[in-house]
């Protein structure tokens, strides 16, 4: 797999670093409302862009829509903020921080499981692939969290990431709230290395393919069309941040 582009955009970035902290303002605001409305959309929550941003920004409720959907957009950007206190500290991923995103992400939705391994087997809508035993959950990701140590310094980042958001859905390892505790584990780890955070977008052709990779990754073991996936959002967000300060 060939990184030369994004490697390219990433040392373009670099170079015009420290960015200017109005410009880094902006984009961390327009990014948390983005990210929050994709990964949410993708799970099926109903608002639109704007209507999260509402939610988000002017802390406003949406009539018609369920209470559900509102505490998915103000938990989302509260896990945003912890990544982000996480990669300022300069933290390592670990099961703890795991289950804390997960914590925030169920928040008032589903306290009781919230940052905890299922206690239940469960089976994926639409998927022939069939997530770990609950049984052998701890031991998986432990395993997880070994692979991610060993590989951190030898895979490229976008690989790294990319690659970690597929092993943890393979394990599937909470009831509910997998896709989007992935995806933030998934830009934690970019943003660990200096990338902008990556947005899978909800889009239909976008969710489609994002899910149909994850399934060929699952089934087939060719995890490589879904890293390109993942390198095309990585791509798209190292352009918009140069676009914002060049």
């Amino acid at each position: 797999m060939d990184f030369n582009k994004i490697d390219q955009l990433k040392m373009e970035l670099d170079e015009l670093r420290p960015l200017p902290a109005a410009a880094v303002r902006n984009l961390e605001e327009v990014y948390r409302v983005e990210w929050t409305y994709n990964s949410n959309a993708i799970e099926g929550n109903t608002l639109t862009l704007l209507e999260t941003k509402l939610v988000l920004v002017e802390g406003l409720t949406i009539g018609g829509k369920k209470l559900r959907e509102h505490f998915e957009v103000v938990n989302h950007s509260e896990a945003i903020t912890y990544v982000q206190d996480l990669v300022n500290r300069k933290m390592d991923v670990t099961e703890h921080v795991i289950k804390s995103i997960h914590q925030l992400v169920l928040k008032n939705i589903d306290d009781e499981n919230a940052g905890r391994y299922r206690m239940i087997n469960v089976f994926i809508s639409g998927s022939q692939h069939t997530p770990a035993h609950f049984t052998v959950l701890s031991e998986k990701m432990e395993q997880l969290i070994e692979w991610f140590n060993e590989h951190q310094t030898t895979l490229h980042p976008v690989k790294l990431a990319a690659e970690f958001h597929f092993k943890f859905v393979y394990i599937y390892p909470f009831s509910d709230g997998n896709g989007r505790t992935a995806r933030l584990l998934m830009n934690l780890i970019l943003m660990k290395f200096g990338y902008p955070p990556a947005i899978v977008k909800a889009a239909n052709e976008a969710r489609l393919s994002y899910y149909e990779t994850l399934e060929l990754a699952s089934t087939a073991q060719n995890v490589e069309p879904f890293v390109n996936l993942i390198a095309g959002c990585v791509e798209d967000s190292l352009q918009r941040y140069i676009g914002a300060v060049k």
